[in-house]
């Protein structure tokens, strides 16, 4: 394994981290900035505007830069936003730090991305991306929970000032092992003309679809833990800590099994994904078999994700494709933010809990439908490509005989025969 790979995944551990620690610090940072607890929760959705603005902003005013100096700038700002949220004296300075933080998320995994699949050869691109992504979900394993015991026994501000340290050993790592070589400098015009095939709109649909079903259930699974499945609330962190290495485990297949299949695995992957949050369902008043399922579904949901981040780069077709990478980060954000309120919608109709995972697996099968259609446009595409090697390598042949015979008839002298014009 490339060694700058470590330096991507450390990014997105810190990255991972930064997210979702939040989450277990809610109560801590209101009692230390004198708010509400809802009023930091706010926090998270501040975070992810973040996230939508600097994905596409970012990435376009890096394309003039190689990979390796855009990545180095993207985590200089991330550990300055954490920095500053340490530091943060009052709530709205919070919410700033955490804003300008979460800039550099998308870009960075948009472009981690891109860097990451030419670190190795072509069939392996998809493994390469998985293990970066595998530092984001290793964050809801080790980081979150981390986070949470030293914000609960020191302060939330050594939780982001440690997060700043792992940004400062990102940036030594990508200096000292990302090559120069890992991507070239491109321009604005090659990398939006990107947006111009049907091939990439597919993706990104796939990506906002397909995945909020994870969201729908995964914005919930604290209340359906306790009030559906009768768990304790001592319970539900473990529980999530066992979602988490699922997660891991899923991202690491996936990376294997869709360098091979690629979009056909997703689509798969998104009727197991159906499937399992069905059965999750049924069986959710059932603590020892909704357990299972529930990290079942976890690692069949990050199975998917390396995979429709490295086809979204091939469908680009450009010498970059850092910034419809960083697009379909920015559409995952949008699959949270949908299926987030498609679950909010049954929930506020008093339809229950399981109302919220029936809506995940009508998602996960309304992801399917594209991944077929784009399957076929994949396949369609493909065809048209061999089609058009062979006419050039037709053509390239007839060349080189056309050249042969040049060679061998040029020493032949050919007599001049005199003629009379009467």
């Amino acid at each position: 394994m490339p060694r700058a790979l470590i330096a991507l995944a450390i990014g997105a551990f810190g990255i991972g981290t930064t997210e979702f620690v939040v989450m277990g610090m809610l109560p801590q940072i209101a009692e230390g900035l004198d708010v509400s607890v809802s009023a930091v929760g706010l926090l998270i959705s501040a975070y992810a505007i973040g996230v939508v603005i600097g994905a596409p902003t970012l990435t376009a005013l890096g394309v003039r830069f190689t990979p390796r100096q855009t990545l180095v700038a993207l985590m200089v700002l991330f550990t300055v936003g954490n920095l500053l949220s340490a530091l943060a004296p009052d709530y709205g300075t919070l919410v700033a730090a955490r804003v300008f933080a979460a800039l550099a998320h998308g870009s960075f995994f948009g472009v981690g991305a891109v860097a990451a699949r030419r670190l190795v050869p072509k069939e392996k691109a998809t493994q390469a991306i998985s293990l970066m992504i595998t530092g984001l979900t290793l964050a809801n394993v080790v980081g979150v929970p981390l986070g949470t015991f030293v914000a609960q026994q020191l302060s939330w501000r050594v939780v982001f000032a440690g997060v700043a340290v792992i940004g400062l050993v990102t940036i030594a790592g990508l200096l000292a092992w990302m090559p120069g070589v890992a991507g070239e400098p491109t321009d604005l015009r090659s990398e939006l003309g990107a947006f111009r095939r049907p091939g990439v709109w597919l993706v990104l649909g796939l990506t906002m679809v397909g995945f909020a079903a994870l969201f729908a259930v995964y914005s919930y699974v604290s209340p359906i833990l306790t009030e559906l499945t009768g768990l304790s609330e001592g319970w539900v962190t473990p529980v999530l800590a066992l979602f988490g290495v699922g997660t891991t485990v899923g991202t690491l297949i996936g990376g294997r099994l869709g360098d091979r299949w690629g979009l056909s695995f997703v689509a798969v992957g998104l009727v197991a994904t159906a499937a399992a949050l069905a059965l999750f369902a049924l069986v959710a008043d059932i603590a020892v078999l909704a357990v299972p399922v529930l990290v079942l579904f976890g690692t069949l949901a990050f199975a998917l994700g390396p995979v429709v981040q490295n086809r979204v780069i091939e469908a680009a077709r450009v010498p970059g494709g850092s910034l419809v990478s960083a697009a379909n980060q920015a559409a995952f954000n949008v699959a949270n933010a949908l299926g987030a309120a498609l679950g909010a919608g049954v929930l506020s109709a008093g339809l229950g809990y399981t109302a919220p995972i029936w809506v995940g697996a009508g998602l996960a099968l309304a992801g399917t439908g594209i991944a077929v259609v784009a399957v076929r446009g994949d396949r369609a595409d493909r065809a048209a490509l061999a089609a058009e090697a062979r006419v050039a390598e037709g053509a390239a042949r007839v060349d080189a005989d056309v050249a042969v015979w040049q060679r061998v008839l040029s020493p032949i002298a050919v007599p001049e025969v005199p003629f009379v014009i009467r």
